[in-house]
């Protein structure tokens, strides 16, 4: 796929995606709503508001389903969830792929950036992978709610989710402009905010995804003028305590794998993986979490370019693996959640010694 010096794909690509967007649109049901699926990190929260708010500008109506902590789509708890719902269409954002459909029978739109994993032969799939670098799903929502409205306002929504997941050197042209419009300081503390509440010990992304339906900018986001900047200050400030303590974890490092054992009710895993990233440098830096629900060990892993995760992970895939929830992502920011068991043979089998196992249902942290 053609890209241009700017990092964002060409215009007839784009163009592509968003005749294939209106398509799967007009063949949903118009008398009954579309439900929007969502992930609760700033890129999945971003990329919901911005297909609510285009799509309402459209005259459709919606519904929104954020997915939390331990939820994913293909569940038989969300199977029988969907179920009970009535709606016009599915669209699924930054909740990667399956083969089997969520919701056989009903017209559906994933838009995603994630590796695939497979696609339901009922859907549709905007995605852009295999371009370098890949777009957000939030970019990817913004590109289809540009085609079906105008939405040259929601862009700063698009700004949030690539900073979110790409940090501030994605090099898109989008990006670009949103900063120039909104500031990177403010689009950079606004992805703070946003992305506070799923990271606290409670995990309600309620409060940023309301926030970003009715914000017009990150400065609103930002200026205390809606109730839920409080909550999400909160939320920031327990994060940070977590995050103070868990930077204090030392790694254990067995050849090319370094794993940093934290116990936190707080998603702190991925930052601090992050942040060991460029200090363990050729490892793959795997922060693993026993705090965060009980009976499972979640985990994030870094990378630099010269390793690729996806394969790290199927390569050491321990039985009892979720494919769900296990080494997806990125080649290099990946991660998952094993039951304690799986998770146990998972190190077992990297050539780590007991300390770094755990029991069934954890209730204090491994050995550091």
């Amino acid at each position: 796929m053609d890209t241009n010096t700017a990092g964002s794909p060409d215009a007839a690509w784009v163009a592509a995606r968003q005749a294939e967007f209106r398509v799967a649109l007009a063949g949903f049901d118009a008398a009954k709503p579309i439900l929007i699926l969502g992930h609760h990190d700033a890129d999945g929260l971003s990329s919901t508001a911005i297909l609510v708010r285009a799509l309402a500008r459209t005259g459709r109506a919606t519904e929104v389903r954020v997915l939390g902590r331990g939820e994913n789509v293909w569940s038989p708890e969300m199977a029988a969830e969907l179920r009970g719902r009535g709606m016009g269409g599915l669209i699924i954002a930054d909740l990667g792929t399956r083969v089997e459909p969520p919701r056989p029978g009903v017209p559906t739109v994933l838009i995603d950036h994630h590796v695939p994993t497979g696609v339901p032969e009922e859907a549709v799939l905007i995605s852009g992978h295999g371009l370098h670098p890949t777009p957000t799903t939030s970019l990817l929502a913004w590109w289809c709610a540009a085609g079906i409205t105008e939405a040259d306002d929601l862009l700063w929504l698009a700004g949030v989710g690539i900073i979110g997941d790409m940090e501030e050197g994605a090099g898109f042209a989008e990006l670009a402009a949103a900063r120039e419009r909104w500031g990177i300081t403010a689009l950079r503390n606004a992805v703070s905010l946003v992305n506070a509440p799923r990271r606290a010990s409670a995990g309600d992304a309620g409060p940023a995804l309301a926030l970003l339906m009715k914000a017009g900018g990150p400065k609103e986001v930002l200026s205390g003028e809606h109730p839920e900047t409080a909550a999400l200050l909160a939320a920031r400030a327990e994060v940070q305590e977590a995050l103070a303590e868990g930077r204090r974890a030392a790694p254990r490092i067995q050849g090319q794998v370094a794993i940093i054992p934290l116990h936190s009710a707080c998603q702190i895993h991925p930052l601090i993986a992050q942040q060991w990233k460029g200090r363990l440098k050729g490892k793959v830096v795997i922060a693993a979490n026993t705090g965060y629900r009980p009976g499972w060990v979640h985990f994030a892993a870094r990378a630099g370019s010269g390793t690729d995760l996806i394969r790290f992970f199927a390569d050491h895939r321990p039985e009892g693996a979720d494919p769900v929830q296990y080494g997806n992502g990125h080649p290099q920011a990946s991660g998952g959640a094993l039951e304690a068991a799986a998770w146990n043979r998972f190190v077992t089998g990297l050539g780590f010694d007991a300390a770094l196992q755990v029991p069934p249902f954890p209730s204090a942290p491994m050995e550091g």
